[in-house]
């Protein structure tokens, strides 16, 4: 490990040394892809260099334990010779995750797909609830989310929303949400006061620029509609909604929401082409031998990452055995509850295949 840290310490120098270059400043191309470089390798830097000052301190502070003979003065030695043990071996751990094979998509943005699933009416509350718990949780990491499609259930709620969320490691925060999201509560109609249970899924979909795949426009069937659902003043009046089928893959994408029918046209393109890297992205893993469910399987109630008991407020993340009691939190945006123990769960099993793999 410390033989890789040194030669990315080594790396991390050479690209700063480029950047100051007047040829490479010059160049915005190679330019922003060393300062990309230089922004990953920093991180790890910057863990790699606390980690040896702290190792070197700690080193000092037990010369000068055995040297130092005040008691007053060997206490407060203790005490900071207490603290970098406990600190180190925390450091260790985090430059082991740091080294890890990073996914390519971790630093994309997404679009979040959320549909009704089996349940009727209440999986389409649910997943318009769903929808605005994400929003919020988009909000408190100062990401932008954008609608892009929106269509509404029969006694409200949503039975598909679609929505562009940007910033920074998006992909990486939210990959884990995909899968068939099970919610059990008693609904406002139910006069006898039963649980029902519902399901709803979600996909989460790096983004990727249309340019990057190849799509034949004889391969694709394009209408224009009208907008329809709680939009702005324009909906309805003008046909601005596109809805785009890929011949070939039977993929529909529609987008409603922006301000003309050319944003919407390119808007669904950009998910089409989204889409369609997936499947490729899909197809690579299983040629591969890498055992992956489907990211949203049929939305059957058997088949769920999660469950959201409503009656006792409580959510089970039934991949990592994960049980909590803050279900009212959660949907109110506090989804760091559950996404960051699930990063730091497939962070330890992979860093736990890679223990295995090295023997």
């Amino acid at each position: 490990m410390f033989a890789k840290l040194d030669s990315v310490e080594s790396r991390y120098e050479e690209v700063n040394m480029s950047l100051q270059r007047p040829d490479i400043a010059s160049d915005q191309t190679k330019y922003r892809a060393l300062m990309k470089e230089f922004a990953e390798l920093e991180k790890i830097v910057i863990l790699f260099r606390d980690y040896k000052k702290k190792t070197a301190n700690l080193k000092d502070s037990k010369e000068l334990l055995t040297a130092e003979q005040d008691p007053e003065m060997r206490e407060m030695i203790r005490e900071e010779v207490k603290e970098l043990e406990e600190a180190i071996p925390q450091l260790e751990e985090a430059l082991k995750i740091a080294l890890l094979p990073k996914d390519p998509n971790d630093d994309k943005n997404i679009l979040l797909e959320i549909r009704a699933g089996a349940g009727g009416d209440e999986a389409s509350l649910f997943a318009d609830e769903l929808f605005r718990g994400y929003a919020h949780y988009a909000g408190t990491m100062g990401w932008k989310a954008e609608m892009v499609s929106y269509s509404a259930g029969n006694v409200g709620g949503a039975k598909e929303v679609i929505v562009s969320i940007s910033g920074e490691s998006v992909f990486s925060k939210m990959k884990h949400e995909s899968g068939v999201h099970r919610v059990q509560r008693v609904p406002k109609t139910e006069a006898a006061g039963r649980i029902h249970t519902s399901t709803v899924t979600v996909a989460v979909i790096p983004e990727v620029e249309v340019k990057d795949i190849k799509i034949n426009q004889s391969d694709l069937h394009i209408e224009t509609m009208r907008s329809q659902g709680a939009g702005g003043q324009s909906v309805n009046r003008t046909e601005s909604a596109v809805r785009i089928v890929h011949i070939p893959t039977g993929i529909e994408v529609k987008c409603q929401e922006g301000k003309s029918q050319l944003s919407n046209r390119e808007r669904a393109l950009q998910i089409l082409a989204a889409k369609l890297q997936q499947i490729e992205d899909d197809k690579r893993l299983k040629e591969a031998s890498d055992a992956r469910l489907d990211q949203i399987g049929t939305g059957d109630r058997s088949e769920r990452i999660r469950t959201y008991n409503f009656p006792q407020t409580r959510i089970t993340d039934h991949r990592i055995g994960l049980t909590i009691h803050q279900l009212d939190q959660v949907m109110g945006g506090k989804f760091e509850l559950l996404i960051d123990p699930l990063n730091a769960y497939f962070q330890a099993e992979a860093l736990k295949k890679q223990a295995s793999n090295a023997y």
